[in-house]
Formats: structure tokens, C-alpha cells, sequence
């Protein structure tokens, strides 16, 4: 079972002054000038059951259907793979339908609209901007997915699954107390 999805329009961004780190008294310094040298699409697909990553960056979004073809030639043939995709209008292009019906041991799963949240590799977005992308400085758009391929082969030495931690009632207690904070009043 994969999650897959892409992040696109990762800009590299080059800073015209190298970021200042944190100190007492002060914090994290960058510029807010850069030069721009372009965009990559990062497409991943993460695997629920090991946390492992696959990713390939292309120029364009519209390169999900090579994604899906680079990633069912990489898994081995007798695994019946299944796919948790969002709604997005690449994910239901005609071609991309055409060759998932083609496709015999791809299995697409689309999840109702508005629950991307349940789509694992979203964290894992959320992970990579964090930790390798946000405050990054790149020469040009190979240095950017260089960079990318990195932090993705040590993330995979390491990888576990997610795992939900919250219960329905911490879940349910916390939208009470945000509640009661911006509106005074209990809904």
C-alpha cells in the first residue's frame, strides 16, 4: 500500500546572503532577496507499511503518469500494489485511468475530497520542506533535486512508519478548549 502524491513548483531559491543561525537574544537571520533558477515537481510514494519513500523530480506535474510507470517497474511482480491517491485532476486524467485499467496489479484508491490529511505522504511533504527545502539556499535546479535525493536516501536508512497517536477524545477535548478560547461560548 503507497500513498502517492506530488509537491510541485519547489522553487530553488539561491539567497544573496547566507542564512544567519539562531543565537541568544536573536533570531534565525535570512534575507529576504534571492535569485530564482527555476522549479522542480517532486513525486513520492511512501509505503505505509515500512515509512520507506520512493521519489523521482520532473519539471512538470503533468509527469504523474511516467511516475506511476518508473514506480510499477520497481516493484517486484508479485506484489498486488495498492495506490492511495487524492483527487486531484492529474490523479483522474483520462490517460492516467486508462493505464491504471491497463495496469493489472495497480490498484488505485481515491479518498473523499477535503481527507488529504489521511494521506500519509502529505506528512512526509511536510517533513522534507521542514528538514531540507524551506531554508535551503540552490544554486540552480540540479543542485535542488541533488539536495532532495539526499535527504531522501538518509530519511530511508531510518524509516519507520507513521504512526496516529491521538484518540478521538484528545482529538474532540482540543476542539472544545479552541472553542471556548476564540468564542467564549461552548458549540
Amino acid at each position: 500500500m503507497l500513498c502517492v502524491d506530488e509537491k510541485s513548483q519547489i522553487q530553488a531559491l539561491n539567497r544573496t546572503q547566507p542564512v544567519l543561525p539562531m543565537g541568544l537574544g536573536y533570531v534565525e537571520g535570512i534575507t529576504h532577496d534571492y535569485v530564482r533558477h527555476g522549479t522542480t515537481t517532486l513525486f513520492a510514494a511512501l509505503d505505509i507499511a515500512t515509512g520507506a519513500v520512493f521519489t523521482e523530480c520532473k519539471p512538470r506535474h503533468q509527469e504523474f503518469l511516467s511516475f506511476l510507470r518508473h514506480l510499477d517497474e520497481s516493484v517486484p511482480p508479485e506484489l498486488d500494489l495498492h495506490l492511495i491517491v487524492d483527487n486531484y485532476a492529474t490523479h483522474k486524467h483520462p490517460k492516467v485511468r486508462t493505464w491504471l485499467g491497463a495496469a493489472a496489479p495497480l490498484s488505485p484508491a481515491l479518498p473523499p475530497t477535503y481527507s488529504s490529511w489521511r494521506n500519509q505522504v502529505e506528512r512526509w511533504f511536510g517533513l522534507i520542506t521542514q528538514r531540507a527545502i524551506r531554508r535551503g539556499s540552490f544554486t540552480s535546479v540540479h543542485d535542488l533535486v541533488q539536495k532532495i535525493d539526499a535527504f531522501v536516501q538518509r530519511y530511508n536508512r531510518s524509516s519507520r512508519p507513521f504512526v496516529w497517536t491521538a484518540t478521538a477524545d484528545s482529538i474532540l477535548q482540543k476542539i472544545a478548549r479552541l472553542c471556548s478560547r476564540i468564542s467564549g461560548t461552548r458549540h
